[in-house]
């Protein structure tokens, strides 16, 4: 993953990510990258729509190349199929300087950010419930050795 090396901040938030967090930061780079490009073809820039719309190409190819078919194929086989719809909107809105097709990309890639919030939620939470399961096991060892002695 590339980053710009003149920002500090960003660069130590990317090498401290978890893979999830990258995984997210992901989505809102190409989300940004798709708004960018649709102020710039309504503004008729071309030169500044392509190089949007390219960046953005790049994090959609990252995304899919990043899948671990070897621990959830068919999730990552239907991922992959999204992933290359993403693309194919992007390489023709960037084609044929539409704005449609970088709308339907940003609808896609929200929802897919917002299902991914929802899975790292979703884990954080069961990791919670773990923690707190664990300290109530250890906190009941405790009260029975102490009770031992």
């Amino acid at each position: 993953m590339q980053f710009n090396q003149s920002n500090p901040y960003m660069k130590t938030k990317i090498m401290t990510a978890s893979p999830s967090e990258l995984r997210l930061m992901l989505y809102d780079g190409a989300i940004k990258f798709c708004h960018q490009a649709n102020r710039a073809l309504d503004k008729k820039d071309y030169e500044t729509s392509c190089g949007a719309l390219m960046r953005a190409q790049k994090i959609v190819l990252e995304l899919s190349t990043s899948l671990q078919h070897e621990v959830a194929p068919a999730l990552c086989q239907r991922l992959s199929t999204l992933y290359t719809s993403i693309y194919r909107l992007l390489v023709d809105a960037n084609g044929n300087r539409l704005d449609k097709p970088v709308d339907q990309a940003i609808q896609l890639l929200e929802y897919e950010k917002d299902a991914w919030q929802l899975l790292m939620q979703r884990a954080a939470e069961e990791n919670g419930q773990a923690a707190e399961n664990a300290a109530d096991v250890i906190n009941a060892q405790q009260t029975a050795i102490s009770s031992l002695s």
